[in-house]
């Protein structure tokens, strides 16, 4: 066997290990946690899916502080917490269906470090349009 060959093989071979030992170790691969799942892991990086909580308001003032926003959420089981993140308010908050939410729980206190919407599918089954498509 070559030399080039050896080394491809110990290359590739070192480049799986890797992949596995920190590819799996990763966030990325996270599952999604529960309000108070969150709340048992106190200060650990979590991910969570909820619903913009709208009997709590958004608290958001560009003019005062562009950085600060917080509003409620309420978790599939029905918990509620309070999030704050520290960025610009995203577009659409009020209209999203769900909010993935990444960060970590301080107390009662969520503090967010990414939010992603999840907005209404405008792939819908809406039966009027299908009919309407039906109908040309």
């Amino acid at each position: 066997m070559k030399r080039i060959h050896l080394y491809t093989l110990i290359g590739i071979t070192v480049a799986i290990v890797g992949l596995i030992t920190f590819g799996f170790s990763s966030s990325d691969f996270s599952t999604y946690d529960t309000i108070s799942s969150a709340k048992n892991k106190q200060g650990k990086y979590v991910h969570l899916i909820a619903k913009l909580d709208k009997s709590f308001p958004v608290e958001y003032d560009p003019a005062k502080n562009p950085n600060y926003l917080s509003f409620y959420i309420t978790d599939s089981l029905g918990a509620t917490a309070k999030v704050v993140y520290h960025n610009n308010k995203p577009t659409e908050l009020e209209q999203s269906e769900r909010v993935v939410l990444q960060g970590k729980m301080q107390g009662d206190v969520f503090e967010c470090k990414s939010i992603t919407l999840k907005c209404p599918s405008k792939y819908k089954d809406d039966k009027k349009e299908l009919e309407k498509g039906l109908g040309n």
